[in-house]
């Protein structure tokens, strides 16, 4: 009967008027639809979400306590195994993942897994809270760098285990990506983030804001002078990447990265913030991900007529399905199968549009995507105030570039095992800084592997 009941749809706000502030899209379930979507899991004797999920979350078992409406249960469970779960419920990729596994997913559609994640943390914050055991410390020190979801995930896991741990990260706030990339109105910072920063807080971790590694402080110190016993990075990707066309270096051209993080981190969509941002009424967004989608979407509420260009076919776009309805939804224009090949300036040097060429797919590439190819004669232009690069990112070469030993790739990223260990003894990485730009939920993943390699690489030398 369960698998007969459709999938409860979740509240949002109307488009017309969210795309005119910064409040969440998304209200989530109340208990009444939580406890229904929650009735619809099988409860399968093989659950395929939970080996689908990066970091292994008992999902049946979460789940079936909603349905029972033990929802403090529900959240130690998550707790096992997830330190950031309303963010998680809010931001993660299930639809390839955990829900894309669902076996209701084959002929219908599968268990909201992420919107019941999100209720059951919501729930929990609202009510007290999951209280962890304390665990008596060990006596060694593990330095995190960057404090991002990889490195709070790492932190966390070393904390339960009696570490003590420090993290070091390079703003004025921690979060990483959760702060400065992600904006408000898809991840609250004061309601949701800093409260599961504070829960990582809670377990005796240290976060020491305003240090650069590298350069405030370099791994080779942390390990030969300070008493670390080992050091996991996990300082992130945030080094943009651009087209090399001509007209990028005009006033008015900015990367993704740099947009939002004026707009997320430093407030510049609030009046009572002194945080410049450059708009205008026109706003072309090149790229087609999740970050190209924040993008474009900050700059509609900003007041900007925005227009997405992307290369392929909608069929490609990587961002998630849910960002791209939204963003249609809330007027977002999108020129598909478009290239710039110029950025125009006026006599001011300011842009005032890009030059692009009409694409067509040719043969799939290394990816299994088709090529796009140019269409010769199609060149034309978009009158445009603001371009905003949204390419991808690659991690900053600072640490790697201070540390010796540290091995990295052709793109920059530290060359790390499956478990996070480096070519350097002792230091470990995950998340974005090995891997490039990807998800939240690969990045805490990375963070738990490398936080169990950690103790068995420090217990090791204790034999």
């Amino acid at each position: 009967m369960a698998n007969r009941i459709p999938r409860v749809p979740v509240r949002e706000q109307d488009p017309k008027v969210r795309a005119t502030n910064f409040e969440e899209v998304c209200y989530g379930y109340n208990v009444e639809e939580a406890q229904l979507e929650a009735s619809r899991c099988l409860n399968c004797k093989n659950p395929r979400c939970v080996s689908a999920c990066p970091v292994n979350i008992s999902i049946p078992e979460f789940i079936s306590k909603v349905a029972e409406g033990a929802f403090a249960e529900a959240a130690s469970v998550i707790a096992r195994d997830s330190s950031l779960p309303a963010i998680c419920g809010r931001v993660c990729p299930q639809e390839t993942q955990c829900e894309g596994s669902c076996i209701l997913g084959v002929k219908g559609e599968p268990v909201a897994i992420g919107k019941l994640e999100r209720f059951v943390a919501d729930w929990s914050r609202e009510n007290g809270g999951v209280k962890l055991e304390t665990v008596p410390a060990n006596g060694h020190k593990v330095a995190v760098i960057g404090s991002g979801p990889a490195g709070l995930a790492c932190a966390s896991d070393l904390a339960k285990l009696g570490y003590d741990v420090t993290i070091f990260e390079a703003l004025h706030r921690p979060g990483g990506v959760l702060v400065y990339g992600i904006p408000e109105f898809r991840l609250p910072k004061d309601e949701v983030v800093e409260a599961e920063i504070n829960e990582v807080r809670a377990l005796g971790v240290k976060i020491e804001t305003n240090v650069i590694a590298g350069r405030t402080v370099k791994i080779d110190a942390l390990l030969d002078e300070e008493g670390f016993d080992a050091v996991f990075i996990g300082s992130g990707a945030g080094l943009p990447k651009f087209m090399g066309i001509p007209g990028e270096n005009l006033n008015g051209v900015c990367s993704a990265n740099e947009f939002l993080t004026r707009n997320n981190l430093m407030k510049a969509f609030r009046d009572d913030y002194m945080t410049p941002i450059h708009a205008g009424k026109k706003v072309v967004v090149v790229g087609g991900g999740n970050v190209a989608m924040d993008a474009a979407r900050t700059a509609l509420r900003l007041g900007a007529e925005t227009t997405i260009v992307y290369r392929r076919t909608e069929n490609e776009l990587p961002a998630r399905r849910e960002e791209v309805h939204h963003a249609k939804e809330e007027g977002i224009e999108f020129a598909m199968l478009t290239n710039p090949v110029e950025i125009l300036s006026d006599e001011r040097g300011w842009v005032k549009a890009v030059k692009c060429i009409r694409m067509e797919l040719g043969e799939p590439d290394e990816s299994g995507r088709r090529s796009p190819v140019p269409v010769p004669g199609s060149e034309f232009e978009i009158e445009t105030e603001t371009v905003i690069m949204s390419l991808g990112t690659s991690p900053n070469p600072l640490i790697a570039k201070t540390t010796g030993g540290l091995d990295t790739n052709r793109r920059g990223c530290i060359i790390a095992d499956e478990n996070g260990a480096t070519s350097r003894p002792g230091v470990f990485a995950g998340g974005d800084a090995v891997t490039g730009a990807a998800t939240v939920i690969l990045a805490m993943g990375a963070g738990r592997k490398a936080a169990a390699a950690i103790h068995e690489y420090i217990q090791g030398r204790q034999r």
